[in-house]
């Protein structure tokens, strides 16, 4: 077999077991990375709701799984992955494993983006009356989901890496095949095709990314200055009749 037989033969379906692994993933990561991180950045000191006692441990187990080596990670968690999921291998191993490693690292990029959010206008729609689930609301997940999307874009591209890792330990897809073919056989031709392949869904999976914060950041420009004309505007009241 040639090896372009070989190349139609095996990779439309390891890039679709890498796409779904990754989709999959990315979903999770998100699902439960956006509100830890959005509950670090409210429980940290000085913020809106500022606990210590819920803080620390979970900035704790954040900072620990994100410390451990994805394969190091697989392999610790293979007995709960056998429990939750009923093989401790295959894609739906691997799409547990994956989540359980992108949470805390999209959870820390998430509550960084928060971070930056200017704690003036904070102050001042509090200040408007304004209850501190408002202030999150309007103000401080709309000022930072352009950061929130590009974090994610690099999330999405971690997980991405981790699936071709992923085929050291039984899941299938595109890491599989270069370990199977470049790694094992040392096909030249294939590992070359395989690598070509990942660095288009990078930069893909970038280029989306891209577009979407440019557009986030044009429709979010005019909730800055609006909430400074409205604290311009209140202050202009005060003192008019004062």
């Amino acid at each position: 077999m040639s090896n372009f037989e070989l190349l139609c033969a095996i990779v439309p379906s390891a890039i679709i077991d890498t796409l779904w692994m990754t989709c999959a993933s990315s979903f999770f990561a998100f699902l439960f990375g956006f509100p830890l991180g959005l509950l670090l950045y409210a429980t940290s000191s000085g913020n809106l709701f500022q606990n210590n006692w819920i803080n620390r441990p979970i900035s704790a187990i954040v900072d620990s799984l994100r410390a451990i080596p994805f394969i190091i990670l697989a392999a610790t968690i293979m007995p709960i992955t056998r429990i939750i999921i009923g093989k401790a291998i295959g894609n739906e191993a691997m799409i547990f494993v994956l989540s359980i490693s992108a949470i805390p690292f999209y959870a820390r990029i998430a509550e960084l983006s928060f971070r930056e959010v200017d704690r003036n206008l904070i102050d001042t729609v509090r200040a408007m009356g304004a209850t501190r689930f408002q202030a999150i609301r309007e103000v401080a997940i709309p000022e930072t989901l352009s950061s929130l999307i590009s974090g994610f874009t690099v999330t999405v591209i971690t997980i991405l890496a981790a699936t071709a890792m992923a085929g050291f330990i039984g899941a299938n897809g595109l890491g599989k095949l270069a370990i199977s073919y470049g790694y094992q056989r040392y096909n030249l031709v294939v590992m070359t095709i395989l690598i070509i392949i990942l660095i288009i869904l990078n930069n893909v999976i970038q280029w989306f990314g891209d577009r979407i914060t440019k557009r986030i950041i044009f429709r979010c420009q005019g909730l800055q200055s609006s909430i400074k004309n409205l604290s311009k505007d209140r202050s202009n009241i005060f003192f008019e009749k004062n």
